[in-house]
Protein backbone atom coordinates (compact mmCIF):
# COMPACT_ATOMS: atom_id res chain seq x y z
CA UNK A 1 0.00 0.00 0.00
CA UNK A 2 1.81 3.07 -0.94
CA UNK A 3 2.68 5.80 1.18
CA UNK A 4 2.60 9.37 0.50
CA UNK A 5 3.43 12.37 2.74
CA UNK A 6 -0.55 13.34 3.20
CA UNK A 7 -0.97 9.74 4.37
CA UNK A 8 -0.33 7.58 7.21
CA UNK A 9 -0.01 3.53 7.21
CA UNK A 10 -0.74 1.63 10.16
CA UNK A 11 -1.34 -2.30 10.57
CA UNK A 12 -3.72 -3.62 13.19
CA UNK A 13 -2.08 -6.31 14.67
CA UNK A 14 -4.91 -9.39 14.34
CA UNK A 15 -3.17 -12.19 16.26
CA UNK A 16 -3.95 -15.13 18.56
CA UNK A 17 -2.64 -14.57 21.75
CA UNK A 18 -1.97 -17.51 24.92
CA UNK A 19 -2.29 -16.25 27.97
CA UNK A 20 0.40 -16.74 30.19
CA UNK A 21 3.12 -17.20 27.15
CA UNK A 22 4.32 -14.34 27.52
CA UNK A 23 7.78 -14.50 25.62
CA UNK A 24 5.54 -15.93 22.93
CA UNK A 25 3.05 -13.43 22.53
CA UNK A 26 6.21 -10.57 22.28
CA UNK A 27 7.41 -12.91 19.99
CA UNK A 28 4.71 -12.95 17.80
CA UNK A 29 3.98 -9.37 18.42
CA UNK A 30 7.29 -8.04 17.27
CA UNK A 31 7.43 -10.68 13.82
CA UNK A 32 3.76 -9.28 12.90
CA UNK A 33 5.66 -5.47 13.85
CA UNK A 34 8.55 -6.23 11.64
CA UNK A 35 5.98 -7.73 8.88
CA UNK A 36 3.86 -4.33 9.06
CA UNK A 37 7.38 -1.88 8.98
CA UNK A 38 8.71 -4.36 5.43
CA UNK A 39 4.65 -3.26 4.11
CA UNK A 40 5.12 0.44 5.11
CA UNK A 41 3.62 0.59 8.16
CA UNK A 42 5.01 3.22 10.22
CA UNK A 43 2.14 2.43 13.62
CA UNK A 44 1.56 -0.55 14.81
CA UNK A 45 -1.04 -1.78 16.55
CA UNK A 46 -1.62 -4.39 19.19
CA UNK A 47 -4.86 -5.42 21.14
CA UNK A 48 -5.58 -4.86 24.72
CA UNK A 49 -3.34 -6.83 27.17
CA UNK A 50 -1.87 -8.83 23.89
CA UNK A 51 1.19 -9.45 26.04
CA UNK A 52 -0.09 -11.73 27.97
CA UNK A 53 -3.50 -13.17 26.84
CA UNK A 54 -6.97 -12.22 27.88
CA UNK A 55 -8.01 -12.77 30.56
CA UNK A 56 -5.34 -13.53 32.22
CA UNK A 57 -7.34 -13.60 36.02
CA UNK A 58 -5.24 -14.38 39.15
CA UNK A 59 -1.99 -14.69 37.27
CA UNK A 60 -2.19 -10.64 37.70
CA UNK A 61 -1.65 -11.14 41.52
CA UNK A 62 1.41 -12.63 41.03
CA UNK A 63 4.58 -10.52 41.65
CA UNK A 64 6.83 -13.02 39.17
CA UNK A 65 3.59 -12.79 36.59
CA UNK A 66 3.74 -9.10 36.89
CA UNK A 67 7.72 -8.57 36.79
CA UNK A 68 7.65 -11.11 33.88
CA UNK A 69 5.33 -8.61 32.01
CA UNK A 70 7.67 -5.39 32.73
CA UNK A 71 10.55 -8.09 31.30
CA UNK A 72 9.04 -8.76 27.95
CA UNK A 73 7.39 -5.32 27.62
CA UNK A 74 11.20 -3.90 27.46
CA UNK A 75 12.22 -6.76 25.07
CA UNK A 76 9.84 -5.81 22.47
CA UNK A 77 10.93 -2.36 22.58
CA UNK A 78 14.59 -3.74 22.21
CA UNK A 79 14.15 -6.14 19.72
CA UNK A 80 12.11 -3.27 17.03
CA UNK A 81 15.42 -0.83 17.72
CA UNK A 82 16.73 -1.29 14.58
CA UNK A 83 13.21 0.05 12.27
CA UNK A 84 13.40 3.03 12.30
CA UNK A 85 10.23 5.47 12.21
CA UNK A 86 8.29 2.67 14.11
CA UNK A 87 6.17 2.92 17.09
CA UNK A 88 4.28 0.08 17.81
CA UNK A 89 1.08 0.28 20.70
CA UNK A 90 0.86 -2.89 22.70
CA UNK A 91 -1.44 -4.08 25.48
CA UNK A 92 -0.16 -5.07 28.81
CA UNK A 93 -0.67 -5.12 32.52
CA UNK A 94 1.36 -2.37 34.39
CA UNK A 95 2.23 -2.41 38.67
CA UNK A 96 1.91 1.07 40.41
CA UNK A 97 3.38 -0.50 43.25
CA UNK A 98 6.75 -2.41 44.60
CA UNK A 99 5.98 -6.34 43.22
CA UNK A 100 5.87 -8.49 45.94
CA UNK A 101 6.10 -5.95 49.34
CA UNK A 102 3.38 -7.33 51.19
CA UNK A 103 4.26 -5.72 54.33
CA UNK A 104 2.68 -2.85 53.19
CA UNK A 105 -0.12 -3.85 50.27
CA UNK A 106 -1.99 -7.28 50.40
CA UNK A 107 -1.35 -8.60 46.21
CA UNK A 108 -5.22 -8.17 45.92
CA UNK A 109 -5.29 -4.94 46.60
CA UNK A 110 -2.01 -3.79 44.86
CA UNK A 111 -2.71 -1.12 42.21
CA UNK A 112 -2.30 -2.29 38.65
CA UNK A 113 -3.50 -0.19 35.48
CA UNK A 114 -4.57 -1.72 32.19
CA UNK A 115 -2.19 -0.14 29.79
CA UNK A 116 -1.57 0.50 26.37
CA UNK A 117 2.26 1.33 25.91
CA UNK A 118 3.92 3.21 23.12
CA UNK A 119 7.45 1.62 22.15
CA UNK A 120 9.79 3.33 19.93
CA UNK A 121 13.58 3.72 19.43
CA UNK A 122 14.12 0.87 21.79
CA UNK A 123 12.15 2.02 24.89
CA UNK A 124 8.57 2.88 26.11
CA UNK A 125 7.45 6.25 24.97
CA UNK A 126 4.45 6.92 26.49
CA UNK A 127 1.63 4.50 28.75
CA UNK A 128 -1.61 5.04 28.70
CA UNK A 129 -4.12 3.20 31.47
CA UNK A 130 -8.03 2.16 30.77
CA UNK A 131 -10.40 4.56 32.27
CA UNK A 132 -13.84 2.53 31.90
CA UNK A 133 -13.09 -1.19 33.72
CA UNK A 134 -16.21 -3.05 32.65
CA UNK A 135 -17.57 -5.53 35.37
CA UNK A 136 -20.54 -6.79 33.62
CA UNK A 137 -21.00 -10.31 32.14
CA UNK A 138 -17.90 -12.08 31.51
CA UNK A 139 -15.85 -9.15 32.98
CA UNK A 140 -14.26 -9.11 36.31
CA UNK A 141 -11.57 -5.66 35.35
CA UNK A 142 -12.01 -4.27 38.79
CA UNK A 143 -10.62 -7.52 40.75
CA UNK A 144 -7.64 -6.55 38.85
CA UNK A 145 -7.12 -2.58 37.64
CA UNK A 146 -7.79 0.90 38.76
CA UNK A 147 -9.35 3.24 36.49
CA UNK A 148 -6.49 5.21 35.08
CA UNK A 149 -8.48 8.83 35.68
CA UNK A 150 -8.22 7.79 39.40
CA UNK A 151 -4.08 7.19 39.31
CA UNK A 152 -2.77 10.19 37.51
CA UNK A 153 -3.12 8.46 33.80
CA UNK A 154 -4.18 11.19 31.25
CA UNK A 155 -4.90 11.11 27.10
CA UNK A 156 -2.02 9.60 25.30
CA UNK A 157 -1.56 11.09 21.79
CA UNK A 158 1.32 10.16 19.60
CA UNK A 159 2.68 11.76 16.45
CA UNK A 160 3.35 9.84 12.92
CA UNK A 161 3.71 10.76 9.64
CA UNK A 162 2.16 14.28 10.39
CA UNK A 163 -0.82 12.73 12.46
CA UNK A 164 -2.11 12.11 15.73
CA UNK A 165 -2.91 9.70 16.89
CA UNK A 166 -4.90 9.17 20.48
CA UNK A 167 -5.22 5.98 21.99
CA UNK A 168 -8.04 4.43 23.61
CA UNK A 169 -8.54 0.73 25.36
CA UNK A 170 -11.63 -1.05 24.78
CA UNK A 171 -14.26 -0.16 26.79
CA UNK A 172 -13.27 3.67 26.97
CA UNK A 173 -14.13 3.98 23.54
CA UNK A 174 -17.88 2.61 24.42
CA UNK A 175 -18.11 6.47 26.99
CA UNK A 176 -17.89 9.68 25.85
CA UNK A 177 -15.29 11.10 28.11
CA UNK A 178 -11.84 9.15 27.39
CA UNK A 179 -12.58 10.09 23.79
CA UNK A 180 -13.44 13.29 24.22
CA UNK A 181 -10.59 13.53 26.46
CA UNK A 182 -8.06 12.12 23.50
CA UNK A 183 -9.53 14.55 20.99
CA UNK A 184 -9.09 17.72 23.12
CA UNK A 185 -5.55 16.74 23.56
CA UNK A 186 -5.04 16.83 19.93
CA UNK A 187 -5.90 13.55 18.35
CA UNK A 188 -6.80 13.69 14.72
CA UNK A 189 -7.86 9.75 14.63
CA UNK A 190 -8.52 7.19 17.15
CA UNK A 191 -6.93 3.88 17.71
CA UNK A 192 -8.61 1.83 20.18
CA UNK A 193 -6.95 -1.26 21.40
CA UNK A 194 -9.59 -4.11 22.39
CA UNK A 195 -10.10 -8.05 23.54
CA UNK A 196 -14.02 -8.13 23.48
CA UNK A 197 -15.11 -11.34 23.95
CA UNK A 198 -17.69 -12.84 21.28
CA UNK A 199 -21.30 -12.96 21.53
CA UNK A 200 -24.01 -13.72 18.61
CA UNK A 201 -24.54 -9.94 17.06
CA UNK A 202 -21.48 -8.72 18.94
CA UNK A 203 -19.89 -7.79 15.67
CA UNK A 204 -22.61 -5.52 14.80
CA UNK A 205 -23.02 -4.21 17.98
CA UNK A 206 -19.38 -3.38 18.39
CA UNK A 207 -18.95 -1.62 15.07
CA UNK A 208 -22.15 0.87 15.99
CA UNK A 209 -20.84 1.29 18.81
CA UNK A 210 -17.40 2.59 17.25
CA UNK A 211 -19.24 4.71 14.58
CA UNK A 212 -21.14 6.73 17.13
CA UNK A 213 -18.74 7.14 18.88
CA UNK A 214 -16.38 8.72 15.30
CA UNK A 215 -19.53 10.68 14.63
CA UNK A 216 -19.66 11.93 18.23
CA UNK A 217 -16.19 13.29 17.81
CA UNK A 218 -15.96 13.82 14.23
CA UNK A 219 -12.41 11.78 14.24
CA UNK A 220 -12.17 8.13 12.11
CA UNK A 221 -11.69 5.69 14.16
CA UNK A 222 -9.12 2.16 14.33
CA UNK A 223 -9.81 -0.54 15.81
CA UNK A 224 -8.08 -3.59 16.81
CA UNK A 225 -8.69 -6.81 18.42
CA UNK A 226 -8.08 -10.46 19.30
CA UNK A 227 -8.99 -13.53 17.91
CA UNK A 228 -9.04 -16.92 19.12
CA UNK A 229 -10.00 -19.55 22.19
CA UNK A 230 -9.44 -19.00 25.92
CA UNK A 231 -11.31 -21.54 27.84
CA UNK A 232 -15.12 -20.72 27.32
CA UNK A 233 -14.49 -17.10 25.84
CA UNK A 234 -13.85 -16.73 21.88
CA UNK A 235 -12.62 -13.83 20.31
CA UNK A 236 -13.81 -13.13 17.18
CA UNK A 237 -11.07 -11.08 15.40
CA UNK A 238 -13.30 -8.65 12.67
CA UNK A 239 -10.55 -5.64 13.13
CA UNK A 240 -11.53 -2.84 11.81
CA UNK A 241 -11.75 0.90 10.40
CA UNK A 242 -13.89 3.89 10.28
CA UNK A 243 -13.88 6.93 8.88
CA UNK A 244 -15.21 10.27 10.63
CA UNK A 245 -18.93 9.64 9.42
CA UNK A 246 -19.00 5.91 11.34
CA UNK A 247 -18.40 4.07 7.83
CA UNK A 248 -16.74 0.74 7.86
CA UNK A 249 -13.90 1.66 5.35
CA UNK A 250 -11.68 -1.11 5.94
CA UNK A 251 -12.52 -4.71 7.68
CA UNK A 252 -10.43 -7.79 8.97
CA UNK A 253 -11.34 -11.19 8.51
CA UNK A 254 -13.24 -12.72 11.49
CA UNK A 255 -11.45 -16.04 13.54
CA UNK A 256 -8.58 -16.03 11.91
CA UNK A 257 -5.23 -14.11 12.42
CA UNK A 258 -4.64 -10.77 9.80
CA UNK A 259 -2.31 -7.88 9.57
CA UNK A 260 -4.79 -5.40 8.61
CA UNK A 261 -2.85 -2.38 6.74
CA UNK A 262 -4.77 1.06 6.37
CA UNK A 263 -4.19 4.45 5.24
CA UNK A 264 -5.14 7.37 6.80
CA UNK A 265 -4.94 10.25 5.09
CA UNK A 266 -5.06 13.92 6.83
CA UNK A 267 -8.20 14.49 5.26
CA UNK A 268 -9.71 12.15 7.63
CA UNK A 269 -10.50 9.31 4.60
CA UNK A 270 -9.48 5.54 5.09
CA UNK A 271 -8.58 3.15 2.70
CA UNK A 272 -7.83 -0.69 3.12
CA UNK A 273 -9.30 -3.98 2.46
CA UNK A 274 -12.78 -4.66 3.65
CA UNK A 275 -13.95 -8.13 4.51
CA UNK A 276 -17.62 -8.94 4.64
CA UNK A 277 -19.35 -9.22 7.96
CA UNK A 278 -20.32 -12.75 8.41
CA UNK A 279 -23.80 -14.12 8.90
CA UNK A 280 -25.21 -15.16 12.15
CA UNK A 281 -24.47 -18.72 11.44
CA UNK A 282 -20.91 -17.87 10.36
CA UNK A 283 -20.61 -16.30 13.46
CA UNK A 284 -21.80 -19.16 15.64
CA UNK A 285 -19.71 -22.03 13.58
CA UNK A 286 -16.71 -19.84 13.34
CA UNK A 287 -16.95 -19.64 17.40
CA UNK A 288 -17.69 -22.89 17.78
CA UNK A 289 -14.14 -24.28 15.48
CA UNK A 290 -12.41 -21.65 16.93
CA UNK A 291 -13.25 -22.54 20.73
CA UNK A 292 -12.25 -26.14 20.26
CA UNK A 293 -9.47 -25.41 18.05
CA UNK A 294 -7.77 -23.52 20.78
CA UNK A 295 -9.13 -25.55 24.01
CA UNK A 296 -7.16 -28.83 22.59
CA UNK A 297 -4.57 -26.76 20.87
CA UNK A 298 -3.41 -24.73 23.72
CA UNK A 299 -3.89 -27.23 25.78
CA UNK A 300 -1.92 -29.77 24.36
CA UNK A 301 -4.73 -32.26 23.91
CA UNK A 302 -3.70 -34.38 20.76
CA UNK A 303 -7.24 -34.90 19.79
CA UNK A 304 -10.41 -35.88 20.97
CA UNK A 305 -13.08 -38.45 21.20
CA UNK A 306 -16.95 -38.27 21.15
CA UNK A 307 -20.07 -40.42 22.06
CA UNK A 308 -21.75 -40.67 18.62
CA UNK A 309 -25.03 -41.68 19.27
CA UNK A 310 -26.81 -41.35 15.55
CA UNK A 311 -28.55 -37.85 16.95
CA UNK A 312 -28.54 -34.48 16.17
CA UNK A 313 -26.21 -33.43 18.92
CA UNK A 314 -23.62 -35.67 18.28
CA UNK A 315 -23.57 -34.95 15.27
CA UNK A 316 -23.68 -31.22 15.30
CA UNK A 317 -20.27 -32.14 17.54
CA UNK A 318 -19.15 -34.06 15.25
CA UNK A 319 -18.99 -31.97 12.56
CA UNK A 320 -17.48 -28.77 14.83
CA UNK A 321 -14.84 -31.31 15.77
CA UNK A 322 -13.55 -32.08 11.96
CA UNK A 323 -13.59 -28.72 10.96
CA UNK A 324 -11.52 -27.69 13.76
CA UNK A 325 -8.94 -30.23 14.12
CA UNK A 326 -9.36 -32.52 11.30
CA UNK A 327 -10.50 -35.62 10.45
CA UNK A 328 -6.96 -37.63 11.87
CA UNK A 329 -7.45 -36.50 15.28
CA UNK A 330 -11.12 -37.09 16.07
CA UNK A 331 -13.02 -40.51 17.26
CA UNK A 332 -16.45 -41.11 17.31
CA UNK A 333 -17.36 -44.11 19.33
CA UNK A 334 -21.55 -45.53 19.03
CA UNK A 335 -22.23 -47.30 21.93
CA UNK A 336 -25.90 -49.01 21.71
CA UNK A 337 -28.05 -50.33 24.23
CA UNK A 338 -31.07 -52.53 24.08
CA UNK A 339 -32.99 -49.34 23.31
CA UNK A 340 -30.89 -48.31 20.49
CA UNK A 341 -32.57 -47.93 17.62
CA UNK A 342 -31.59 -49.23 14.03
CA UNK A 343 -31.50 -45.95 12.22
CA UNK A 344 -29.24 -44.77 15.06
CA UNK A 345 -26.51 -47.17 14.54
CA UNK A 346 -26.79 -46.47 10.56
CA UNK A 347 -26.90 -43.10 10.93
CA UNK A 348 -24.22 -42.89 13.06
CA UNK A 349 -21.89 -44.83 10.84
CA UNK A 350 -22.82 -43.25 7.65
CA UNK A 351 -22.02 -40.07 9.07
CA UNK A 352 -18.55 -41.31 10.35
CA UNK A 353 -17.62 -42.38 7.32
CA UNK A 354 -19.20 -39.01 5.51
CA UNK A 355 -16.17 -37.27 7.99
CA UNK A 356 -13.46 -39.65 7.65
CA UNK A 357 -13.03 -40.45 11.30
CA UNK A 358 -12.17 -43.12 13.39
CA UNK A 359 -14.91 -44.68 14.22
CA UNK A 360 -16.18 -47.93 16.61
CA UNK A 361 -18.91 -49.52 18.68
CA UNK A 362 -18.80 -50.92 22.03
CA UNK A 363 -22.32 -52.52 23.00
CA UNK A 364 -23.38 -51.25 26.84
CA UNK A 365 -25.41 -53.89 27.29
CA UNK A 366 -23.23 -56.71 29.72
CA UNK A 367 -22.39 -53.46 31.53
CA UNK A 368 -25.64 -52.19 31.69
CA UNK A 369 -27.02 -56.02 32.54
CA UNK A 370 -24.28 -56.37 34.94
CA UNK A 371 -24.94 -53.79 37.03
CA UNK A 372 -29.09 -53.81 37.38
CA UNK A 373 -28.10 -57.86 38.57
CA UNK A 374 -25.64 -55.82 41.14
CA UNK A 375 -28.15 -53.88 42.20
CA UNK A 376 -31.07 -56.22 42.20
CA UNK A 377 -31.42 -57.13 45.89
CA UNK A 378 -31.51 -53.50 46.71
CA UNK A 379 -34.17 -52.34 43.59
CA UNK A 380 -36.06 -55.48 44.53
CA UNK A 381 -39.92 -54.27 44.39
CA UNK A 382 -39.26 -51.19 42.76
CA UNK A 383 -40.23 -50.24 39.45
CA UNK A 384 -38.02 -49.26 36.95
CA UNK A 385 -37.26 -45.35 36.48
CA UNK A 386 -34.65 -42.82 35.59
CA UNK A 387 -32.25 -44.37 37.84
CA UNK A 388 -31.70 -47.13 35.06
CA UNK A 389 -31.70 -44.99 32.66
CA UNK A 390 -29.39 -42.86 34.32
CA UNK A 391 -26.99 -46.31 34.75
CA UNK A 392 -26.71 -46.17 31.09
CA UNK A 393 -25.49 -43.03 30.40
CA UNK A 394 -23.18 -43.63 33.17
CA UNK A 395 -21.95 -46.70 31.52
CA UNK A 396 -21.21 -44.48 28.21
CA UNK A 397 -19.52 -41.70 30.46
CA UNK A 398 -17.07 -44.60 31.91
CA UNK A 399 -15.96 -46.15 28.74
CA UNK A 400 -15.59 -42.44 27.26
CA UNK A 401 -13.32 -41.54 30.16
CA UNK A 402 -11.25 -45.01 29.73
CA UNK A 403 -10.38 -44.48 25.92
CA UNK A 404 -9.50 -40.66 26.83
CA UNK A 405 -7.20 -41.98 29.21
CA UNK A 406 -5.21 -44.30 27.59
CA UNK A 407 -4.67 -42.66 24.36
CA UNK A 408 -4.79 -38.73 26.01
CA UNK A 409 -7.51 -37.43 23.87
CA UNK A 410 -10.03 -35.53 25.39
CA UNK A 411 -13.95 -36.67 25.78
CA UNK A 412 -16.07 -33.97 24.29
CA UNK A 413 -19.20 -33.77 25.51
CA UNK A 414 -22.69 -33.09 23.63
CA UNK A 415 -25.05 -31.31 25.43
CA UNK A 416 -26.99 -28.24 24.21
CA UNK A 417 -28.19 -25.37 25.90
CA UNK A 418 -31.50 -26.22 26.62
CA UNK A 419 -30.79 -29.86 28.49
CA UNK A 420 -28.18 -28.39 30.26
CA UNK A 421 -30.79 -24.98 31.25
CA UNK A 422 -33.41 -27.88 32.40
CA UNK A 423 -31.10 -30.74 33.80
CA UNK A 424 -31.90 -32.77 30.86
CA UNK A 425 -28.28 -34.90 31.15
CA UNK A 426 -27.04 -36.78 33.54
CA UNK A 427 -24.37 -35.90 36.27
CA UNK A 428 -20.88 -38.41 35.50
CA UNK A 429 -23.03 -39.76 32.05
CA UNK A 430 -23.41 -37.64 29.56
CA UNK A 431 -22.10 -34.65 31.32
CA UNK A 432 -18.54 -36.41 31.90
CA UNK A 433 -15.67 -35.30 29.68
CA UNK A 434 -13.47 -32.58 29.41
CA UNK A 435 -14.89 -29.83 27.01
CA UNK A 436 -18.83 -28.90 26.53
CA UNK A 437 -18.87 -27.37 22.82
CA UNK A 438 -22.63 -26.67 22.66
CA UNK A 439 -22.96 -25.67 26.23
CA UNK A 440 -23.82 -22.63 25.27
CA UNK A 441 -26.25 -23.67 22.23
CA UNK A 442 -29.95 -23.63 22.28
CA UNK A 443 -31.58 -27.09 20.41
CA UNK A 444 -33.27 -24.44 18.24
CA UNK A 445 -29.96 -23.37 17.19
CA UNK A 446 -28.20 -26.61 17.06
CA UNK A 447 -30.73 -27.63 14.46
CA UNK A 448 -30.26 -24.06 12.60
CA UNK A 449 -26.47 -25.02 12.46
CA UNK A 450 -26.99 -28.26 11.53
CA UNK A 451 -28.70 -27.21 8.14
CA UNK A 452 -26.50 -24.26 7.61
CA UNK A 453 -23.25 -26.62 7.96
CA UNK A 454 -24.70 -29.27 5.27
CA UNK A 455 -25.73 -26.21 2.84
CA UNK A 456 -21.55 -25.21 2.69
CA UNK A 457 -19.96 -28.26 0.96
CA UNK A 458 -20.62 -29.78 -1.97
CA UNK A 459 -22.30 -32.57 0.01
CA UNK A 460 -24.08 -32.38 3.52
CA UNK A 461 -22.30 -34.16 6.19
CA UNK A 462 -25.26 -34.52 8.39
CA UNK A 463 -27.36 -37.57 7.48
CA UNK A 464 -30.55 -35.61 6.68
CA UNK A 465 -32.68 -38.09 8.84
CA UNK A 466 -30.59 -37.04 12.10
CA UNK A 467 -31.88 -33.64 11.53
CA UNK A 468 -35.36 -34.63 10.91
CA UNK A 469 -36.28 -37.81 13.45
CA UNK A 470 -37.84 -36.97 16.73
CA UNK A 471 -34.65 -36.12 19.19
CA UNK A 472 -34.39 -38.73 21.77
CA UNK A 473 -32.08 -39.93 24.61
CA UNK A 474 -33.10 -43.65 23.69
CA UNK A 475 -32.72 -44.72 26.87
CA UNK A 476 -36.54 -47.08 27.61
CA UNK A 477 -38.21 -47.81 24.54
CA UNK A 478 -39.56 -45.46 22.39
CA UNK A 479 -38.53 -42.41 24.49
CA UNK A 480 -38.75 -38.87 22.91
CA UNK A 481 -37.26 -35.76 24.23
CA UNK A 482 -41.09 -34.10 24.31
CA UNK A 483 -42.54 -36.41 26.76
CA UNK A 484 -40.88 -34.47 29.48
CA UNK A 485 -40.08 -31.42 27.98
CA UNK A 486 -42.03 -28.87 25.95
CA UNK A 487 -41.55 -27.98 22.41
CA UNK A 488 -38.01 -27.04 21.91
CA UNK A 489 -39.29 -23.53 19.94
CA UNK A 490 -41.18 -22.85 23.27
CA UNK A 491 -38.50 -24.32 25.83
CA UNK A 492 -35.84 -21.84 24.03
CA UNK A 493 -37.98 -18.94 24.18
CA UNK A 494 -38.77 -19.22 27.59
CA UNK A 495 -35.29 -20.01 28.43
CA UNK A 496 -33.65 -16.73 26.46
CA UNK A 497 -36.00 -14.75 28.47
CA UNK A 498 -35.97 -16.12 31.66
CA UNK A 499 -31.91 -16.62 31.84
CA UNK A 500 -30.64 -13.91 29.12
CA UNK A 501 -33.00 -11.23 29.60
CA UNK A 502 -33.57 -11.66 33.30
CA UNK A 503 -37.45 -11.55 32.50
CA UNK A 504 -39.72 -12.74 35.38
CA UNK A 505 -41.88 -15.46 34.87
CA UNK A 506 -44.97 -13.01 35.14
CA UNK A 507 -43.38 -10.99 32.55
CA UNK A 508 -42.98 -14.41 30.16
CA UNK A 509 -46.50 -15.49 31.14
CA UNK A 510 -47.95 -11.37 29.81
CA UNK A 511 -45.71 -12.63 26.68
CA UNK A 512 -48.15 -14.71 25.57
CA UNK A 513 -46.84 -18.08 27.54
CA UNK A 514 -48.35 -21.20 29.00
CA UNK A 515 -48.40 -20.27 33.13
CA UNK A 516 -47.94 -24.59 32.94
CA UNK A 517 -45.30 -24.52 30.58
CA UNK A 518 -43.52 -21.12 32.49
CA UNK A 519 -43.72 -22.50 35.83
CA UNK A 520 -42.06 -25.64 34.76
CA UNK A 521 -38.94 -24.30 32.74
CA UNK A 522 -38.04 -22.27 35.35
CA UNK A 523 -38.15 -24.33 37.75
CA UNK A 524 -36.08 -26.85 36.31
CA UNK A 525 -33.40 -24.05 35.49
CA UNK A 526 -33.51 -22.94 39.24
CA UNK A 527 -33.34 -26.91 40.62
CA UNK A 528 -30.31 -27.93 38.07
CA UNK A 529 -28.05 -25.52 38.92
CA UNK A 530 -25.72 -27.64 41.09
CA UNK A 531 -25.72 -30.17 37.70
CA UNK A 532 -24.44 -27.00 36.09
CA UNK A 533 -21.66 -26.17 38.48
CA UNK A 534 -20.51 -29.79 37.47
CA UNK A 535 -20.32 -29.86 33.99
CA UNK A 536 -17.47 -29.11 31.52
CA UNK A 537 -16.22 -25.71 30.88
CA UNK A 538 -17.77 -24.84 27.07
CA UNK A 539 -17.56 -22.54 24.67
CA UNK A 540 -20.32 -19.18 25.13
CA UNK A 541 -22.13 -18.05 22.27
CA UNK A 542 -24.04 -15.86 24.02
CA UNK A 543 -24.48 -12.50 26.13
CA UNK A 544 -24.93 -14.25 28.91
CA UNK A 545 -24.51 -18.28 29.04
CA UNK A 546 -23.76 -20.67 32.10
CA UNK A 547 -20.54 -20.21 33.16
CA UNK A 548 -18.89 -16.76 33.87
CA UNK A 549 -21.95 -14.33 33.25
CA UNK A 550 -24.03 -16.86 35.39
CA UNK A 551 -23.55 -16.37 39.20
CA UNK A 552 -26.37 -17.84 40.65
CA UNK A 553 -26.90 -19.86 44.11
CA UNK A 554 -27.42 -23.28 44.40
CA UNK A 555 -29.27 -22.78 47.03
CA UNK A 556 -32.11 -20.11 46.95
CA UNK A 557 -35.37 -20.02 48.27
CA UNK A 558 -36.31 -16.77 45.71
CA UNK A 559 -38.87 -17.72 43.11
CA UNK A 560 -39.53 -15.33 40.35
Amino acid sequence: MPVTAASLTVALIQFNAAVGDLAGNALRIVELARQAHARGAALVIAPELSLTGYPPEDLLLRPAFMRACEEQLAACAAALVDLPGLQLVVGHPRSLDPLGDVRTRSLEVQRRVNAASVLSGGRVMATYAKRELPNYQVFDERRYFVSGRDVGFGPVVIEAQGLRVGILICEDAWFEEPAAATKAAGAQVLAVINASPFHLGKAEEREQRMAERARATGLPLLYAHLVGGQDEVVFDGGSFALDASGAVRARAASFTEELLLVDVKADGSIEGPLAPAPTRQAQAWGALVTGVRDYLGKNGFPGAIIGLSGGIDSALVLAIAVDALGADKVRAVMMPSPYTADISWIDARDMAARLGVQYDEITITPMFEAFKAGLAAEFAGLPEDATEENIQARVRGTLLMALSNKSGRIVLTTGNKSEMATGYCTLYGDMAGGFAVIKDVAKTLVYELAAWRNAQGAAPVIPERIITRAPSAELRPDQTDQESLPPYEVLDAILARYMEQDQGAEEIVAAGFAPADVERVTRLIRVNEYKRRQSPVGIRITHRAFGRDWRYPITSKFRA
